[in-house]
């Protein structure tokens, strides 16, 4: 055997433009990660001892405390279940009505399909605070016996459901005719020539194909749709009626609020969003990149 020797690999210079951009990277990350930290700190520490020494203090006692306190006190889990009765319908909802739209924009050539899209669009660049007022009066002049129990389409879960769906169809079928305008004509083509129907084309050969799309889609969905304050806010009266988000004005009280209990409740709200990105973490990643090497 011979006693050649590999040469040694030299170090890369360390650049200073290099240092600066992870510098600049790790001060942006604690910058985004400190409100949080921030909140997790305060939840685990009692009031009378913030309120005693300051929230900028060394803390003599952590515990779960608040946070059991906050579970018990907001009836969280009828909240949970007041969120799943609007965010599940109104994803599902969105993505099969806004994937009708996006398959007839990208799949058939009309003189129309270009203003159809740009009137779904522009609906997201609408502020939603200007049309709060004459949606209010819609919604109180809207009868709905024996569908709400309301009897009316204001302060029901129906109300929030359509209302999401309205205004997130807009950004949907705008990415989904991006995605489906990318998939190869030559499928729809050859299903047309063995007589498949419109339908078919859609349900069966299309609609597959945009699984990754529809995946983070669906992520982005759950996330806003479960986050949203202001609808819920506006269109709902009735405490009992709430989503998780707004029955957090449970744990504030007429005279005195306990910041510490509302951190902790506002942590709580927010273990729901981190579980359904986590589940549908690769699908996300793969929804919004898989498109980005197809001609």
């Amino acid at each position: 055997m011979s006693g050649t020797t590999l040469p040694l690999k030299r170090r890369a210079p360390v650049r200073p433009a290099r240092v600066l951009l992870h510098v600049f990277l790790a001060g942006t990350a604690l910058a985004w990660l400190a409100p949080l930290l921030w909140a997790v700190f305060s939840a685990l520490r009692p009031y009378g001892e913030t309120s005693a020494k300051g929230y900028v203090s060394w803390p003599d006692k952590l515990s779960l405390d608040n946070f059991i306190h906050a579970y018990q006190q907001s009836d969280m889990m009828h909240y949970f279940g007041n969120t799943l009765l609007i965010a599940v319908p109104a994803v599902l909802l969105t993505l099969f009505l806004s994937s009708c739209v996006a398959f007839y924009v990208a799949r058939f050539d009309f003189r129309v399909n270009l203003a159809l899209l740009l009137v779904f669009t522009a609906g997201n660049l609408l502020p939603q605070q200007v049309i709060i007022t004459p949606l209010y009066r819609l919604y109180l002049l809207t009868d709905l016996p024996g569908i709400t129990a309301s009897g009316k389409l204001y302060d029901s879960a129906l109300g929030l459901v359509l209302i999401h769906v309205a205004f997130q169809s807009g950004f949907c079928a705008f990415v989904l005719s991006n995605y489906m305008r990318s998939l190869p004509h030559e499928l729809t083509e050859a299903a047309l020539v063995d007589g498949a129907s419109v339908w078919r084309l859609y349900w069966q050969i299309t609609l597959p194909l945009c699984k990754p799309a529809m995946a983070a889609l669906a992520t982005l969905l759950s996330i806003w749709i479960y986050n949203d304050f202001f609808w819920a806010l506006v269109l709902i009266s009735t405490g009992e009626n709430m989503p998780v988000t707004s029955a957090l004005n449970n744990l504030s009280g007429q005279y005195f609020t306990d910041p510490n209990l509302v951190a902790a409740g506002s942590l709580l709200t927010a273990i729901p969003t981190l579980v359904v990105y986590f589940v549908l973490q690769r699908q996300f990643v793969s929804g919004l990149t898989l498109g980005s090497s197809k001609g």
